[in-house]
């Protein structure tokens, strides 16, 4: 490790355990950028002196919220080569997490990085090794590990050992239409003021599309659709559960049967098969209308009985478990549930910058569930049973 970063490191740890606010730069200012950013906020432990964004509107925005003295920025590199900050949150397009959620770690910043981390083996591999070279905290954005209804199933049915032996596991994430932004009207020509070259970056090179910058959930290479960009929800939450890492095998079917402006499936099924004897199904569709509190969960099914979580429900029975029917006292329990919020993942990352510890979802754990939707979108793409590789294990 360079003497700078190591130094850098331990002079970071020392001040940051005084509890003092933590300095953060916000890189990418759009829809999901501005949510986090208010967020943090609200937490009372972060400021937040620069944003960037490659679209003029969506930077001043930000500013605004930011607060007094925030600075806005077009290059997400001038925010990671500021010395008074301490952290970042990425928030672009997924096809740029890895370039600046490794470029960050090295420049001695924790980071926290929207779901999913990457797309590929290498690029997740690439943050690993910068996190464990910089000494560094960082977060995955996949929330559900902070949203009452996992935390406390788990809590209560898994980590009793009252589910006994599980052997499947299923989960869902239906009616995603609603992820679909259509571009206001009067964007058939880009804006004089967002930089069109400096949004692809690293992705393919095309002209103007308004409909891939406000929906680059459709597009293969600019998000990963149902099975990157909204399977690593659940999928995580599985890996949370169980304490997965790589799966031995996945399959997947599907197809763009119905919606056509798009590379990626409006049906998809997978199935992820695991070394410890389980496997974890994933199914999900863009037809149904969104809104609907059954639209995504998890339910596992196990000797001593069935655990069931809906992710967007609030209500009472927001997870219901259902005991084995020849156990003693088996009487059916519910327990409610909490925003799909970012806010407990949030502050757990704040937490962990001033105590120096793992976050709920570090960038090893992270590295895992990813690959899992990695190795179905594989399945999807050859259209064949894909198994795990040994070069894609993590180094001990």
């Amino acid at each position: 490790m360079r003497r700078r970063v190591f130094l850098s490191s331990i002079a970071s740890a020392r001040v940051l355990g005084a509890k003092r606010r933590i300095r953060v730069g916000l890189i990418g200012s759009g829809p999901r950028g501005q949510y986090l950013l208010k967020e943090i906020l609200k937490t009372g432990m972060a400021d937040v002196p620069a944003v960037c964004d490659v679209w003029d509107v969506r930077r001043a925005q930000a500013r605004q919220m930011a607060g007094a003295g925030a600075e806005e920025y077009l290059d997400y590199q001038r925010v990671i080569e500021r010395k008074d900050l301490d952290a970042v949150i990425v928030a672009t397009p997924d096809h740029w997490h890895a370039k600046i959620t490794v470029e960050a770690l090295n420049a001695g910043k924790d980071v926290y990085v929207e779901k999913p981390m990457v797309h590929f083996p290498a690029d997740g591999q690439a943050i690993v090794r910068a996190a464990r070279a910089n000494r560094r905290v960082v977060q995955v954005g996949t929330q559900g590990r902070g949203m009452r209804q996992f935390v406390e199933a788990k809590a209560r049915f898994l980590d009793t050992g009252a589910m006994g032996k599980t052997g499947m596991a299923r989960t869902w994430y239906t009616s995603n239409q609603g992820y679909i932004q259509q571009p206001p009207p009067g964007m058939e020509r880009k804006p004089e003021g967002l930089d069109w070259e400096r949004w692809l970056g690293p992705g393919p090179k095309v002209r103007w599309d308004a409909g891939i910058y406000f929906s680059p959930y459709k597009w293969l290479h600019y998000d990963g659709g149902m099975i990157m960009g909204i399977g690593i929800h659940v999928i995580d939450s599985a890996h949370h559960w169980f304490g997965l890492q790589a799966p031995a095998a996945a399959v997947a079917m599907g197809g763009i049967y119905h919606l056509k402006d798009r590379d990626t499936p409006d049906v998809i099924n997978f199935m992820l098969e695991y070394p410890q004897g389980l496997t974890v199904t994933f199914a999900a569709e863009c037809l149904s209308a969104p809104g609907v509190a059954t639209s995504a969960g998890i339910e596992a099914r196990g000797t001593g009985g069935v655990l069931t979580v809906e992710r967007y429900s609030q209500a009472e029975d927001a997870y219901r478990y259902f005991p084995n029917a020849k156990a003693p006292g088996n009487t059916p329990v519910a327990g409610p549930g909490g925003p799909a919020s970012a806010a407990a993942i949030l502050k757990d990352w704040l937490e962990c910058i001033q105590s120096r510890g793992r976050t709920m979802c570090h960038e090893e754990t992270a590295y895992y569930s990813t690959m899992a939707c990695f190795l179905a979108a594989e399945a999807y793409r050859t259209k064949a049973r894909v198994e795990w590789r040994r070069e894609w294990d993590l180094p001990a």
